[in-house]
């Protein structure tokens, strides 16, 4: 389907003239004094990750792929991949790594997720805003330190690494940003 270069989002899938498909990064429009308005499209190819930039006249038409966002549950990861499996008739796809990207790390057993699909195969995933982790390790609070931006490491329940606040301790449950990592606040179970 035909749209205006300037229409394009971030997350959207495009099919470019050499026919890859590309996961939009960042869409921007410049709009100078004189002279046409452009659009500038930074997107990463779905078939081998490269990134690539392109630049249209804001009116110009760009193909959007057509992609189908289908509600999925995250059920384990193997040697093939991913796995997930759909609410409705419980068939399972299996998804590559490259796919999920550094997103995997915040995948929990059971987590709703949203799968685009293009052509049966998976070729993107939108994660819930947010997760509830739990801090397995981080440092001790240093006395005098109560400067309110002083954030320090915590490793969490799934490996990754998390920049808390000092009075947050090991053993409690956090709210996470999937987007950026960042610490939103206690778990309030």
């Amino acid at each position: 389907m035909k749209v205006i270069a300037s229409s394009i989002r971030k997350g959207n899938i495009i099919e470019r003239e050499d026919g890859h498909l590309c996961v939009v990064l960042s869409a921007e429009s410049f709009f100078p004094g004189k002279g046409t308005p452009t659009t500038q499209i930074d997107m990463r190819r779905l078939t081998d990750g490269v990134k690539v930039t392109d630049r249209f006249k804001t009116t110009e038409q760009v193909e959007r792929a057509f992609v189908e966002d289908k509600d999925y549950d995250y059920l384990y990861k193997d040697g093939d991949g991913y796995h997930f499996m759909n609410n409705e008739n419980y068939e399972q796809i299996q998804v590559p790594e490259d796919v999920i990207g550094d997103q995997a790390q915040w995948l929990q057993e059971g987590m709703k997720v949203i799968l685009s699909i293009f052509n049966e195969k998976a070729v993107g995933i939108q994660l819930p805003a947010r997760v509830t982790l739990e801090i397995l390790e981080t440092e001790p609070v240093t006395k005098g330190q109560t400067a309110s931006s002083s954030y320090k490491p915590a490793k969490m329940s799934n490996g990754a690494r998390v920049m808390v606040p000092p009075h947050v301790s090991a053993g409690t449950r956090i709210v996470i940003q999937t987007e950026d990592g960042s610490y939103v606040e206690r778990a309030k179970d």
